[in-house]
């Protein structure tokens, strides 16, 4: 399906651009864009790859007519975009507002009018349940992009979305913070040693993506099944990996906006979520406001079903989470006793 296309990745200077570049930099696709409104980290990408099919647009999805002219000519576009942070989100919740859900209105109208093919919109667990700041722009962004997907024409453009957890590795994960600690000979700093969270690679993610974009129709939400790990268990799998196993750890408490543990579909999507094996695709509710009768009693499983979340998914242990762990280049690197940038 990408054999001669052009891709777009909006915010496409992060962790997730660099892994889908990974995946098909050197496949027969005609044109990868990248958008992104950091031009340090554009320019470093472009030395690094320094590949023709690579190009660079300098923008923001908050501005309109950047993406709007980022996107023509465009055949599929995933949308990564967003403010990530939670305690950050916290502190400037209208600039989450801004990025997530005003530029996601942005990035899919811009989408609608040059006839994009395919957008996949990347979400997260925290959209689930939300409490804090960055959770409750990213369910918004979600509701946008099911609403945006009512109102195409869906032989021109397909509006679908993802949602994952924690991936391991990424920019701003725990991981390569626990590693500095580690190295730097400083106790490992963890919020709660209770905590959960569902663990996913990269490779993971694009596939999430990947698999939304080959079956996704209008408005569906796709949620690949994960393990989760205390964030104790974390902590003991690198300290183990890297040689330490009696390192010290402090418990710092929960940081603004941190839960307990997260979820991946909540009791009212698990309702109507098909499970297609590895994957749940939660699907749009394609009523309109003209609401027909109730539904008779005995057909509501709201009630009955229970959420999908990190307490009660696949627990894996210190010899499982280092297993998940070995998957990355980064700590393969480091049990050789060499230490590799993550982002690499």
């Amino acid at each position: 399906m990408f054999k001669g296309r052009t891709l777009l990745l909006t915010g496409g200077t992060g962790s997730f651009g660099g892994a889908v570049l990974k995946r098909f930099l050197n496949t027969d696709i005609e044109e990868i864009r990248i958008f992104s409104r950091d031009e340090k980290k554009q320019d470093d990408m472009r030395k690094r790859y320094a590949n023709p099919k690579l190009k660079f647009y300098i923008g923001d999805v908050r501005d309109y007519n950047s993406i709007l002219t980022a996107t023509r000519g465009v055949d599929f576009v995933f949308h990564a975009a967003a403010l990530k942070q939670v305690p950050s989100c916290e502190f400037h919740p209208l600039e989450a507002v801004k990025t997530n859900i005003l530029g996601t209105e942005n990035v899919l109208e811009a989408a609608i009018q040059n006839e994009v093919k395919r957008v996949v919109c990347l979400s997260t667990d925290k959209a689930v349940y939300p409490i804090n700041a960055m959770g409750i722009s990213k369910a918004m962004m979600e509701k946008v992009m099911v609403a945006k997907s009512r109102n195409v024409d869906p032989e021109k453009t397909v509006i679908c979305g993802t949602r994952y957890g924690n991936v391991m590795a990424s920019r701003g994960s725990v991981i390569p913070l626990f590693v500095d600690q580690i190295r730097a000979g400083k106790p490992i700093t963890i919020t709660d040693p209770n905590m959960t969270r569902f663990m996913m690679t990269l490779e993971d993610a694009v596939d999430l993506v990947l698999y939304a974009f080959q079956n996704g129709t209008n408005g569906d939400l796709f949620v690949e099944k994960a393990p989760a790990a205390t964030i104790e268990t974390l902590a003991r799998s690198l300290t183990e990996l890297m040689g330490q196993p009696d390192h010290p750890i402090n418990v710092i408490g929960t940081r603004h906006g941190e839960k307990l543990f997260e979820a991946l579909l909540s009791r009212e999507e698990m309702a109507c979520a098909e499970d297609l094996g590895g994957y749940y695709r939660v699907p749009p509710d394609l009523r309109d406001l003209n609401y027909g009768k109730f539904v008779e009693q005995g057909e509501e499983k709201i009630s009955h079903t229970e959420d999908y979340n990190s307490h009660n998914t696949e627990r894996l242990d210190v010899e499982g989470m280092q297993t998940l762990l070995r998957k990355l280049d980064f700590i393969r690197a480091l049990e050789r006793g060499e230490y590799l940038n993550p982002e690499d």
